[in-house]
Protein backbone atom coordinates (compact mmCIF):
# COMPACT_ATOMS: atom_id res chain seq x y z
CA UNK A 1 0.00 0.00 0.00
CA UNK A 2 2.72 2.22 0.14
CA UNK A 3 2.81 3.30 -3.22
CA UNK A 4 -0.84 4.70 -2.75
CA UNK A 5 0.55 6.71 0.44
CA UNK A 6 1.15 9.91 -1.19
CA UNK A 7 -1.32 10.19 -3.47
CA UNK A 8 -4.24 9.32 -0.75
CA UNK A 9 -2.22 12.06 1.42
CA UNK A 10 -3.36 14.84 -1.39
CA UNK A 11 -7.02 13.38 -1.02
CA UNK A 12 -7.32 13.15 2.21
CA UNK A 13 -6.28 16.81 2.79
CA UNK A 14 -8.25 17.85 0.38
CA UNK A 15 -11.61 16.59 1.79
CA UNK A 16 -10.92 17.78 4.58
CA UNK A 17 -10.83 21.29 3.26
CA UNK A 18 -14.37 21.21 0.85
CA UNK A 19 -16.18 23.01 3.33
CA UNK A 20 -13.58 26.35 2.46
CA UNK A 21 -15.43 28.37 -0.03
CA UNK A 22 -12.85 29.11 -2.82
CA UNK A 23 -10.96 32.52 -2.94
CA UNK A 24 -10.48 34.18 -6.54
CA UNK A 25 -6.74 36.18 -6.60
CA UNK A 26 -7.22 39.71 -7.17
CA UNK A 27 -3.97 41.05 -8.68
CA UNK A 28 -2.90 43.76 -11.49
CA UNK A 29 0.90 42.43 -11.30
CA UNK A 30 2.23 40.16 -13.55
CA UNK A 31 4.40 39.33 -10.49
CA UNK A 32 1.05 38.00 -8.87
CA UNK A 33 -0.27 35.40 -11.39
CA UNK A 34 1.75 35.44 -14.87
CA UNK A 35 -1.60 33.73 -16.27
CA UNK A 36 -4.13 36.00 -14.60
CA UNK A 37 -4.96 38.42 -16.79
CA UNK A 38 -8.97 38.84 -15.65
CA UNK A 39 -10.11 41.20 -13.48
CA UNK A 40 -11.50 38.65 -10.20
CA UNK A 41 -13.74 40.96 -8.34
CA UNK A 42 -16.39 39.48 -10.63
CA UNK A 43 -17.07 36.02 -8.62
CA UNK A 44 -17.98 34.50 -12.23
CA UNK A 45 -14.70 35.05 -13.31
CA UNK A 46 -12.16 31.88 -13.28
CA UNK A 47 -10.43 31.29 -10.46
CA UNK A 48 -6.58 31.19 -11.05
CA UNK A 49 -5.68 27.87 -9.19
CA UNK A 50 -2.07 27.17 -10.07
CA UNK A 51 0.58 30.21 -10.48
CA UNK A 52 1.80 28.23 -13.55
CA UNK A 53 1.63 25.47 -16.27
CA UNK A 54 4.16 23.16 -15.03
CA UNK A 55 4.37 22.07 -11.55
CA UNK A 56 7.35 19.77 -10.60
CA UNK A 57 6.38 16.93 -12.76
CA UNK A 58 3.08 17.58 -13.82
CA UNK A 59 1.13 20.35 -15.88
CA UNK A 60 -1.13 22.26 -14.13
CA UNK A 61 -4.64 22.77 -14.89
CA UNK A 62 -4.03 26.23 -16.18
CA UNK A 63 -3.56 27.61 -20.00
CA UNK A 64 -1.48 30.22 -21.19
CA UNK A 65 -4.10 32.96 -22.17
CA UNK A 66 -4.57 34.42 -25.88
CA UNK A 67 -1.57 35.49 -27.92
CA UNK A 68 0.75 34.93 -24.72
CA UNK A 69 3.89 33.06 -25.61
CA UNK A 70 5.26 30.74 -22.77
CA UNK A 71 8.95 30.11 -23.05
CA UNK A 72 9.46 26.86 -20.50
CA UNK A 73 13.32 25.49 -19.75
CA UNK A 74 13.63 22.85 -17.15
CA UNK A 75 16.72 20.95 -15.89
CA UNK A 76 17.12 17.89 -14.13
CA UNK A 77 20.72 17.04 -12.17
CA UNK A 78 22.42 13.74 -11.82
CA UNK A 79 21.95 11.67 -8.30
CA UNK A 80 22.58 13.32 -5.66
CA UNK A 81 23.77 10.77 -3.41
CA UNK A 82 23.98 6.57 -3.70
CA UNK A 83 26.76 5.00 -5.92
CA UNK A 84 26.37 7.81 -9.12
CA UNK A 85 26.23 10.53 -7.07
CA UNK A 86 27.73 12.20 -3.78
CA UNK A 87 30.80 14.20 -4.07
CA UNK A 88 32.31 12.36 -7.23
CA UNK A 89 29.72 13.89 -9.70
CA UNK A 90 29.23 17.37 -6.78
CA UNK A 91 26.25 16.00 -5.76
CA UNK A 92 24.73 16.20 -9.47
CA UNK A 93 25.81 19.25 -10.32
CA UNK A 94 28.12 18.03 -12.80
CA UNK A 95 25.89 15.57 -14.01
CA UNK A 96 22.80 15.88 -16.60
CA UNK A 97 19.76 13.68 -16.50
CA UNK A 98 17.45 15.76 -18.72
CA UNK A 99 16.80 18.91 -20.20
CA UNK A 100 13.36 19.99 -21.78
CA UNK A 101 12.89 23.12 -23.87
CA UNK A 102 9.15 24.21 -24.93
CA UNK A 103 6.54 26.90 -25.61
CA UNK A 104 3.48 27.57 -24.68
CA UNK A 105 0.98 29.55 -26.97
CA UNK A 106 -2.36 30.35 -26.63
CA UNK A 107 -4.82 30.48 -29.28
CA UNK A 108 -7.67 31.72 -27.08
CA UNK A 109 -7.56 31.70 -23.62
CA UNK A 110 -8.68 28.23 -23.05
CA UNK A 111 -6.84 26.28 -26.18
CA UNK A 112 -3.28 26.36 -26.48
CA UNK A 113 -0.65 24.56 -28.92
CA UNK A 114 2.13 23.16 -27.41
CA UNK A 115 5.91 21.99 -28.42
CA UNK A 116 8.86 21.23 -27.14
CA UNK A 117 11.71 18.62 -27.47
CA UNK A 118 13.33 16.43 -23.95
CA UNK A 119 16.84 15.13 -23.67
CA UNK A 120 16.19 11.09 -23.12
CA UNK A 121 15.61 9.94 -25.93
CA UNK A 122 15.18 13.03 -28.40
CA UNK A 123 11.97 13.04 -27.83
CA UNK A 124 9.88 16.19 -29.65
CA UNK A 125 6.09 16.71 -28.56
CA UNK A 126 3.45 18.25 -30.09
CA UNK A 127 0.46 19.14 -27.87
CA UNK A 128 -3.37 20.54 -27.82
CA UNK A 129 -4.25 21.67 -24.24
CA UNK A 130 -8.01 22.79 -23.52
CA UNK A 131 -9.66 24.41 -20.38
CA UNK A 132 -13.06 22.50 -20.27
CA UNK A 133 -14.13 23.63 -17.51
CA UNK A 134 -13.23 26.79 -15.10
CA UNK A 135 -14.14 27.12 -11.17
CA UNK A 136 -15.97 30.40 -10.30
CA UNK A 137 -15.58 32.34 -7.39
CA UNK A 138 -19.19 32.03 -6.97
CA UNK A 139 -18.67 28.15 -6.57
CA UNK A 140 -21.39 27.61 -9.31
CA UNK A 141 -18.87 25.73 -11.02
CA UNK A 142 -16.48 24.12 -8.29
CA UNK A 143 -13.69 22.65 -10.30
CA UNK A 144 -11.64 23.19 -13.48
CA UNK A 145 -11.52 20.42 -16.07
CA UNK A 146 -8.58 20.71 -18.58
CA UNK A 147 -7.90 18.25 -21.27
CA UNK A 148 -4.55 17.26 -22.62
CA UNK A 149 -3.87 14.96 -26.37
CA UNK A 150 -0.28 15.27 -27.03
CA UNK A 151 2.00 13.22 -29.69
CA UNK A 152 5.76 12.41 -29.66
CA UNK A 153 7.97 11.41 -31.66
CA UNK A 154 12.32 9.55 -31.49
CA UNK A 155 13.79 11.07 -34.50
CA UNK A 156 16.96 9.28 -33.48
CA UNK A 157 17.40 5.11 -33.28
CA UNK A 158 16.44 2.07 -35.05
CA UNK A 159 12.61 1.14 -35.53
CA UNK A 160 11.25 -0.60 -38.16
CA UNK A 161 8.87 1.73 -39.21
CA UNK A 162 7.81 5.78 -38.83
CA UNK A 163 4.98 4.56 -36.67
CA UNK A 164 6.99 2.82 -33.97
CA UNK A 165 9.14 5.83 -33.46
CA UNK A 166 5.33 7.71 -32.20
CA UNK A 167 4.11 7.64 -28.96
CA UNK A 168 0.58 9.10 -27.61
CA UNK A 169 -0.59 10.79 -24.38
CA UNK A 170 -3.59 11.84 -23.25
CA UNK A 171 -4.95 13.38 -19.67
CA UNK A 172 -7.81 15.07 -17.96
CA UNK A 173 -7.02 17.13 -15.43
CA UNK A 174 -9.64 18.09 -12.39
CA UNK A 175 -8.49 20.73 -9.98
CA UNK A 176 -9.80 22.84 -7.60
CA UNK A 177 -8.85 25.75 -5.25
CA UNK A 178 -9.87 24.95 -2.19
CA UNK A 179 -9.14 28.47 -0.57
CA UNK A 180 -6.62 31.14 -0.69
CA UNK A 181 -3.06 28.67 0.55
CA UNK A 182 -4.26 25.63 -0.66
CA UNK A 183 -4.82 24.02 -4.34
CA UNK A 184 -4.99 20.16 -5.47
CA UNK A 185 -5.59 18.38 -8.82
CA UNK A 186 -6.17 15.10 -9.31
CA UNK A 187 -5.17 13.86 -13.43
CA UNK A 188 -5.82 10.43 -14.39
CA UNK A 189 -3.71 9.77 -17.63
CA UNK A 190 -3.83 7.30 -20.23
CA UNK A 191 -0.11 6.47 -21.91
CA UNK A 192 0.31 4.63 -25.45
CA UNK A 193 3.99 3.53 -26.87
CA UNK A 194 3.86 2.26 -30.07
CA UNK A 195 7.68 0.59 -29.12
CA UNK A 196 7.64 -0.13 -25.41
CA UNK A 197 9.46 1.99 -23.39
CA UNK A 198 11.65 0.60 -21.76
CA UNK A 199 12.32 -1.92 -24.91
CA UNK A 200 12.17 -5.02 -22.93
CA UNK A 201 9.91 -8.30 -22.29
CA UNK A 202 6.76 -7.36 -20.38
CA UNK A 203 6.72 -4.08 -20.99
CA UNK A 204 3.62 -3.00 -22.54
CA UNK A 205 2.51 -0.77 -25.06
CA UNK A 206 -0.49 1.18 -23.30
CA UNK A 207 -1.40 1.93 -19.68
CA UNK A 208 -3.17 4.06 -17.10
CA UNK A 209 -1.51 6.50 -14.50
CA UNK A 210 -2.72 8.52 -12.12
CA UNK A 211 -1.34 11.85 -10.84
CA UNK A 212 -1.83 14.36 -8.13
CA UNK A 213 -0.34 17.15 -7.02
CA UNK A 214 -0.88 20.25 -4.68
CA UNK A 215 0.43 23.52 -3.79
CA UNK A 216 0.34 25.21 -0.42
CA UNK A 217 0.78 29.05 -0.10
CA UNK A 218 4.23 29.87 1.82
CA UNK A 219 3.94 33.79 0.75
CA UNK A 220 2.34 36.02 -1.84
CA UNK A 221 5.33 35.51 -4.21
CA UNK A 222 6.29 31.52 -3.12
CA UNK A 223 4.56 28.47 -2.96
CA UNK A 224 5.42 24.54 -1.50
CA UNK A 225 4.38 21.80 -3.97
CA UNK A 226 4.51 18.42 -3.93
CA UNK A 227 3.73 15.98 -7.10
CA UNK A 228 2.90 12.28 -7.27
CA UNK A 229 2.50 9.71 -10.16
CA UNK A 230 1.41 6.08 -10.10
CA UNK A 231 1.25 4.14 -13.12
CA UNK A 232 -1.66 1.08 -13.39
CA UNK A 233 0.55 -1.55 -14.99
CA UNK A 234 1.65 -5.19 -14.05
CA UNK A 235 5.16 -4.20 -15.48
CA UNK A 236 6.06 -1.08 -14.07
CA UNK A 237 6.26 -2.39 -10.27
CA UNK A 238 8.76 -2.69 -7.66
CA UNK A 239 9.42 -6.18 -8.31
CA UNK A 240 10.71 -5.02 -11.69
CA UNK A 241 13.00 -2.34 -10.42
CA UNK A 242 10.71 0.34 -10.82
CA UNK A 243 9.73 3.40 -8.42
CA UNK A 244 6.59 6.00 -8.86
CA UNK A 245 7.81 9.74 -9.96
CA UNK A 246 7.22 12.09 -6.47
CA UNK A 247 8.68 15.27 -6.55
CA UNK A 248 8.89 18.36 -4.06
CA UNK A 249 9.80 22.11 -5.01
CA UNK A 250 9.28 25.72 -4.22
CA UNK A 251 7.73 27.59 -6.65
CA UNK A 252 9.05 31.97 -6.40
CA UNK A 253 7.17 34.34 -8.63
CA UNK A 254 9.49 37.11 -9.58
CA UNK A 255 7.89 39.65 -12.40
CA UNK A 256 7.34 38.16 -15.52
CA UNK A 257 8.96 34.33 -14.47
CA UNK A 258 7.95 31.92 -12.69
CA UNK A 259 11.04 29.73 -11.23
CA UNK A 260 10.59 26.33 -9.76
CA UNK A 261 13.70 24.12 -7.65
CA UNK A 262 12.77 20.86 -6.62
CA UNK A 263 14.13 17.57 -6.07
CA UNK A 264 12.34 14.36 -7.96
CA UNK A 265 13.65 10.27 -8.06
CA UNK A 266 12.37 11.19 -11.51
CA UNK A 267 15.10 11.30 -14.37
CA UNK A 268 12.67 11.95 -17.04
CA UNK A 269 10.88 15.56 -17.42
CA UNK A 270 8.69 14.41 -20.39
CA UNK A 271 5.24 12.80 -19.07
CA UNK A 272 5.60 9.87 -21.69
CA UNK A 273 8.94 9.01 -20.30
CA UNK A 274 9.07 9.56 -16.56
CA UNK A 275 5.53 7.38 -16.65
CA UNK A 276 6.95 4.53 -18.76
CA UNK A 277 10.20 4.26 -16.95
CA UNK A 278 11.24 5.92 -13.64
CA UNK A 279 13.54 3.59 -11.99
CA UNK A 280 14.98 5.40 -9.94
CA UNK A 281 14.56 5.12 -5.70
CA UNK A 282 15.06 7.74 -2.78
CA UNK A 283 15.80 4.81 -0.80
CA UNK A 284 19.16 4.53 -2.86
CA UNK A 285 20.07 8.09 -3.18
CA UNK A 286 18.63 8.11 -6.76
CA UNK A 287 17.21 11.59 -6.45
CA UNK A 288 18.01 14.73 -7.94
CA UNK A 289 18.01 18.49 -7.84
CA UNK A 290 16.09 20.50 -10.83
CA UNK A 291 14.54 23.67 -12.13
CA UNK A 292 11.75 24.96 -14.30
CA UNK A 293 12.10 28.81 -15.33
CA UNK A 294 9.21 29.63 -17.16
CA UNK A 295 9.16 33.19 -18.57
CA UNK A 296 5.61 34.60 -20.50
CA UNK A 297 5.41 36.82 -23.61
CA UNK A 298 2.57 38.92 -24.02
CA UNK A 299 1.56 39.92 -27.92
CA UNK A 300 -1.32 41.71 -27.16
CA UNK A 301 0.00 44.93 -28.34
CA UNK A 302 -3.24 47.13 -28.68
CA UNK A 303 -4.54 45.78 -25.24
CA UNK A 304 -1.23 46.78 -23.69
CA UNK A 305 -1.12 50.57 -25.34
CA UNK A 306 -5.09 50.92 -24.65
CA UNK A 307 -4.25 50.12 -21.02
CA UNK A 308 -1.16 51.98 -20.87
CA UNK A 309 -3.41 55.37 -21.77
Amino acid sequence: MKKYFFLLAFLTTGTSLMAQKADSIKTNNSADSLLNSMNNDDKNAPVVIFKASRLVLSQSSETVKKNNLNFLIIHRFGDFAGKNGGGQIFFGLDAVADVYLGFEYGLTDNLNIDIGRTTIGGLADLELKYALLHQTGDNSSPLAITLIGEAGVRPYGSFVSTGDRVSYFAQAIFARKFSSDFSLQVAPSLVQNNTPIPLVPGSEQQFFALSAAGRLKVSKHMGIIVDYAHSFSSFHTGANDFSDPLGVGLEMITGGHVFTVNITNSRAIQEINYLSNTQSDFSRGQYRIGFTISRMFDFNHKETHKAEK
